[in-house]
């Protein structure tokens, strides 16, 4: 698990799963996992913070989405909350204005008003907010 560890950032949820896969025992995932913290191969600030960046740069995710992914990963709040405040804001709303670019491209919508329904429930779905995406059309309609 150290060698897994030492090649990417994983959290204490995917080493428990991958362990109970292998049959392992209850009483040695227990020792295996205390001693990856001990040792630092598991930290999950640092897996939150990495898993904050790759999702919103790689997949366009926005916070919503992100949250809801490292809250099912069984993190602690304080750590999924630092990683998000930790999102470079410029970096995000490009993203978002990315996203909403690519997906005006995709509609041939006429009507303003329900273009802009659209572009919303799509950014929502990808776990950006409602005012994050109203500030983000309007600053494009500018």
């Amino acid at each position: 698990m150290a060698a897994l560890c030492s090649t990417s950032e994983h959290c204490e949820s995917e080493i428990r799963e991958k362990l109970q896969r292998a049959a392992v025992s209850d009483a040695d995932i227990e020792r295996v996992v205390e001693r990856l913290y001990d040792e630092r191969f598991l930290d999950t600030a640092r897996y939150c913070h990495a898993f904050a960046l790759d999702r919103m740069r790689f997949a366009h995710w926005g916070r919503v989405k992100i949250q809801q992914a490292l809250r099912l990963k069984k993190l602690p709040e304080p750590d999924i909350r630092q990683a998000l405040d930790e999102l470079p804001d410029a970096e995000y709303q490009h993203i978002l204005q990315e996203v909403l670019a690519q997906k005006r491209r995709t509609l041939r919508e006429e009507d303003e008003y329900i273009l802009r329904g659209k572009l919303i429930r799509f950014a929502a779905g990808r776990g950006f907010t409602l005012d994050e995406t109203i500030q983000a059309l309007d600053e494009k309609d500018e």
